[in-house]
């Protein structure tokens, strides 16, 4: 499913080569057959608004939306598992997941991290890939309705997805549900948050030690690279002795 390599790119921090290539983008989704035409409509006036801004505005508005507060993380298992130790098991069972495919992560990122889950599912053929979407539809509803309770186009990428995976989600329920959340990105909503932080001494992230911040990507985990995220070959990938699917 190719269309999920190209939403990977554009829910990724924007860069260079992305943005050198606006014109490519409006033609793959104009020729794309899965898309509906309500979707590629609203995808193509967020590729208008986006490829028309400056590269440094685009990035600074990614950095205001994706990279302040949690209630917009990019990791999958923030929204189901917080910081609970469950969070850190669930990983090592994706990437336990992703090498049963033959596939190993060629970035620092980490396993659900959402444009490399996409870039995961678009090269497990149409039925699996709308498979694994499906499993986390309910999330990615979850975030276009957000983006949405803030006037923000890429709402449109989360909803497209939602749509690609054929999942039955009551949007509107969800928009009542988030309709009188509070923003947690403001300074003050982020200051609680640190002061709130518990520090645990003697583990490992994952079972509950310091550092509190493992488990979240750095601030330079997206800036300190030009080239989208992939996959590479896994030299010593584990057979799979299941269903690819958790």
């Amino acid at each position: 499913m190719k269309i999920l390599t190209l939403l990977s790119r554009l829910i990724d921090y924007p860069n260079d080569t992305l943005y050198a290539h606006g014109d490519d983008v409006v033609d793959f989704i104009a020729n794309d057959k899965l898309l509906s035409q309500a979707d590629k409509s609203a995808l193509m006036a967020f590729i208008e608004q986006r490829f028309n801004d400056s590269l440094l505005d685009w990035q600074s508005d990614y950095d205001g939306l994706f990279e302040r507060g949690r209630s917009l993380s990019l990791l999958i298992y923030e929204h189901l598992h917080g910081e609970s130790r469950d969070r850190g098991q669930a990983m090592v069972n994706l990437l336990a997941q992703y090498r049963a495919a033959g596939l190993d992560i060629g970035v620092r990122e980490l396993p659900d991290y959402i444009p490399l889950f996409l870039e995961f599912a678009s090269t497990q053929g149409e039925q699996n890939a709308k498979g694994w979407l499906e499993d986390i539809a309910p999330i990615l509803a979850l975030l276009a309705v957000r983006l949405e309770k803030r006037n923000c186009n890429y709402s449109a990428l989360f909803t497209t997805l939602v749509s690609l995976s054929g999942a039955q989600i009551d949007m509107q329920a969800l928009r009542e549900q988030v309709k009188d959340e509070k923003r947690d990105d403001t300074k003050k909503a982020l200051d609680k948050v640190w002061e709130e932080e518990a520090v645990t001494f003697g583990g490992d992230a994952i079972n509950g030690g310091c550092p509190t911040n493992a488990a979240k990507p750095s601030e330079s985990q997206r800036r300190d690279q030009d080239v989208p995220i992939q996959f590479i070959d896994a030299a010593n990938a584990p057979v799979s002795t299941g269903e690819l699917r958790s």
